[in-house]
């Protein structure tokens, strides 16, 4: 077995490192948190609770974006230093150490030169999850409610707070539709690779002869609209219809008419939310979601790119951009990236990183194919 060249690959960690420090643009970034520590500070910041909310999430991330940049300059140093030592006394068990933390450094380099490829208008923003159960019957409501938990638990693996806003049941099981908010910086731009029509085979539980079945279901990614981007509707153009909440089954679980259904005349736009305890902040929740899909459309119309960022999403053959497979072979595959993992189990409880790793590298590169 050949032994590592120690200075080639530390030079090669050297130059992604500048790579990604020249990409992260360090001062501006040290400029953004001494701004967003100021307006920390300030004595009337919780007078807006949203708009002090924004404030520390943004700080909260870029502190730990400047802290991951900085530990893994130190990291580098300190290997570079323990081969030298590793070499000067002739400590065959320090190479080994080194070895393992040189592939450490190198998988850190990896996770976070994906983060500088978010360089989209809205992907910053936080992130509206919509899923949709499709063709499929029972099955494809059982796979929405299953894709639902999946998003969930990724995103409480990572940290992320989120908020369910909207559940629709279906009558035997799972949902027809659900809607939640993923509340971290940068959620809208790794989750928005995830937005289109996902497709599950495996053997009905819902049979009783034991047949297997093909179901889809859709997903829409969507970014959160901020104050500052001024999207305004006329009342006029609103129509809203209120009901009971309701939960599995279609049973009632509210006594008073609190859920909300906002719909946009001029666009035909839809928005149910029902999961807030008073009509008055599922009202307030669901026009904040249409304004976000207004901000969305109004967009793709101004740049020409139709459904590009929440994509057209049927959730039906053809058109599905990952398959999870339960049978006759265990596997999962996204079909634009070909990343695949033969254990679904795993993915459906959230370890989905690398699928959308690999989704955020594949979509820059077929942007940069657009733009030669």
């Amino acid at each position: 077995m050949a032994s590592t060249d120690f200075t080639a690959e530390i030079q090669q960690l050297r130059d992604t490192y500048s790579q990604i420090e020249q990409v992260s643009d360090v001062p501006a970034l040290r400029e953004d948190i001494a701004r967003l520590s100021e307006a920390a500070a300030a004595p009337d910041l919780w007078d807006d609770p949203d708009a002090a909310q924004a404030v520390t999430s943004q700080l909260s991330h870029k502190q730990s974006e400047l802290e991951r940049l900085t530990r893994l300059g130190g990291r580098i140093e300190d290997l570079e230093t323990m081969v030298e030592l590793a070499a000067e006394e002739d400590a065959p068990e320090m190479l080994a150490e080194a070895e393992t933390e040189l592939a450490s450094i190198s998988k850190a380099l990896t996770d976070l030169e994906v983060v500088t490829l978010l360089s989209g208008e809205y992907d910053p923003r936080e992130a509206v999850v919509t899923i949709r159960a499709g063709a499929g019957g029972v099955d494809a409501a059982d796979f929405a409610e299953m894709l639902m938990r999946m998003y969930l638990r990724w995103a409480e693996k990572n940290g992320y707070p989120t908020k369910v806003l909207d559940t629709s049941y279906a009558e035997e099981a799972g949902l027809k539709s659900a809607t939640f908010e993923v509340k971290a910086p940068y959620s809208f731009g790794r989750l928005s690779v995830e937005a289109g029509t996902h497709r599950l085979v495996r053997i009905s539980p819902f049979d009783n002869q034991g047949r297997r079945q093909t179901s889809f279901a859709a997903v829409e990614v969507i970014p959160l609209i901020e104050q500052t981007d001024s999207i305004e509707i006329p009342e006029n153009e609103i129509k809203v219809d209120v009901f009971r909440s309701s939960g599995p089954g279609g049973q009632s679980v509210n006594t008073t008419d609190s859920a909300v259904r906002m719909t946009h005349i001029p666009t035909g736009i839809v928005v149910s939310m029902q999961n807030e305890k008073s009509q008055i902040q599922n009202r307030a929740a669901a026009l904040r979601v249409l304004q976000s899909r207004l901000l969305l459309q109004r967009r793709e119309e101004e740049n020409a790119k139709k459904k590009e960022l929440a994509g057209d999403v049927k959730a039906s053959w053809g058109d599905q951009m990952r398959s999870y497979v339960l049978n006759p072979y265990q596997m999962v595959k996204d079909l634009r990236t070909n990343h695949e993992q033969g254990n679904p189990a795993a993915v459906f409880d959230g370890n989905i990183e690398d699928f959308i790793d690999a989704g955020i590298r594949w979509r820059a590169g077929t942007r940069h194919e657009q733009n030669d």
